[in-house]
């Protein structure tokens, strides 16, 4: 069935779903969708353009810094294979001219502009060959943003990706709030509208699919439009669009960020968009680092990328940006792998395996920790010793009678009123005090 364009003349806001005075409406269908993941699939990064408008700007030397650490990750596979600028510039035109400079594969520069011809003279002067162009989806945008109808919106974003390409340049288009769109009426109508235009071009245009407000839902039998995997089905089976043309960018409004762009991958998007630590506007992006771990679990690949450049990453953000970044977030906070609890750390000194996630220290060079408190009991206190001083300390039992004095000691810590976990250097001059053997 072909579907064409229905230009209505009132907007159709979804009231059955978005009302606005209550909480967006999970509706389901009944009709479970198939997954029909890409044969290759990848990462692409916004952490320059969407990640930008969520913190102060980056200097160019930052941008230079992470352009690196992308090119790291992306490994000789290219998995974070794109990185968007914005192009506005003086300094976001040096900060390009800078990451070009290093003469970098991946990951592949472009750009993103408004859906305004004279942009594409930027585009050119930076020699990008892609561009990514707002062109908004839902009768929202279209009729109260932009003020128009359907057909003319259409028709002008049609016009800016046929002056994209008369510029040798390939239009990325960001369907804004694709999750609150009509799908049939508009998206899958627009999407074939500009596969026609751009017929014996040479360039294929690309379709980002932007959850702008975080309302997608990964849930198998989720109704269009907030359904993920009835969003790619539709578009799959009325559509000549390739996987490859089509990329997911999401938001996290309603904690469900990560998730959402992993199922995009599973039902028919080869590029999922993230950012470092997931900044970007209001909720933030995809975090790169768990987009990475995401892809080496459904591919199987653990060759030809660096995953350790998260570590390094993550230092550089916090030691030269100032970011702070929570103790407890997933691969890259200072807890992640940190355990307090008395029996976790029992676990850990019997097999790292039964209470780490897999081998970080391989991975992200972060072997599993115990951090001390009142909670750690002498288990959390062995596996600290073990874990800190090495082989000395490797065949030390819990029942040491030193544990038991570094363990008195801590009792009585928290017994006069401390709140705050042990040192790092505490727990050394313990050691020396109640263990000296261990420091012959």
């Amino acid at each position: 069935m072909k579907y064409e364009l229905e230009n209505i003349s009132e907007p159709n806001l979804l009231r059955e779903i978005f009302s606005y005075d209550r909480i967006p409406a999970v509706k389901f269908d009944g009709k479970p969708v198939a997954p029909s993941i890409p044969k290759d699939i990848w990462i692409t990064d916004t952490t320059f353009r969407d990640g930008q408008q969520a913190r102060p700007p980056y200097t160019v030397q930052q941008v230079v810094e992470i352009f690196k650490f992308l090119n790291r990750i992306s490994g000789t596979r290219g998995l974070v294979r794109q990185t968007e600028f914005f192009l506005y510039t003086e300094t976001d035109k040096k900060a390009v001219r800078a990451c070009q400079e290093l003469g970098l594969k991946f990951p592949e520069i472009t750009a993103w502009i408004r859906a305004v011809k004279k942009d594409f003279e930027i585009v050119k002067e930076m020699e990008i060959r892609e561009t990514g162009i707002l062109t908004s989806c839902s009768d929202y945008h279209i009729f109260l943003k932009l003020k128009k109808n359907r057909r003319q919106a259409l028709d002008e974003y049609k016009d800016i990706a046929s002056a994209a390409i008369e510029n040798d340049i390939t239009p990325r288009c960001h369907l804004e709030d694709v999750t609150r769109a009509d799908i049939y009426g508009f998206v899958i109508p627009m999407i074939n509208e500009l596969l026609e235009m751009s017929e014996g071009s040479g360039k294929k245009v690309k379709i980002r699919l932007c959850d702008t407000m975080g309302y997608g839902l990964p849930y198998t039998c989720a109704s269009l439009p907030r359904g993920i995997p009835a969003l790619l089905s539709a578009i799959r089976k009325n559509t000549d669009i390739k996987p490859e043309q089509l990329e997911w960018h999401g938001h996290n409004d309603f904690h469900k960020v990560l998730v959402n762009a992993v199922t995009a991958w599973l039902y028919g998007c080869s590029a999922a968009n993230g950012t470092f630590l997931g900044f970007g506007e209001r909720t933030g992006n995809p975090p790169i680092e768990g987009l990475v771990f995401e892809w080496m679990g459904l591919t199987g690949i653990h060759d030809g990328i660096d995953p350790t450049a998260i570590t390094d990453a993550a230092e550089y953000f916090t030691k030269q940006i100032g970011c702070t970044i929570p103790s407890n977030y997933p691969f890259v906070g200072s807890d992640f792998n940190t355990t307090r609890a008395g029996i976790h750390a029992d676990g850990l000194t019997k097999n790292e395996e039964i209470y780490n996630i897999f081998d970080t220290d391989r991975w992200l060079r972060r072997p599993a920790k115990v951090a001390i408190t009142d909670k750690s009991g002498l288990a959390g206190i062995a596996y600290w010793l073990h874990s800190n001083l090495g082989e000395a300390a490797s065949n030390i039992r819990k029942d040491n009678p030193g544990i038991l004095a570094i363990k008195k000691w801590i009792d009585d810590e928290y017994n006069n009123g401390r709140m705050s976990t042990i040192s790092e250097e505490e727990m050394l001059i313990q050691s020396r005090k109640c263990m000296p053997e261990l420091f012959k």
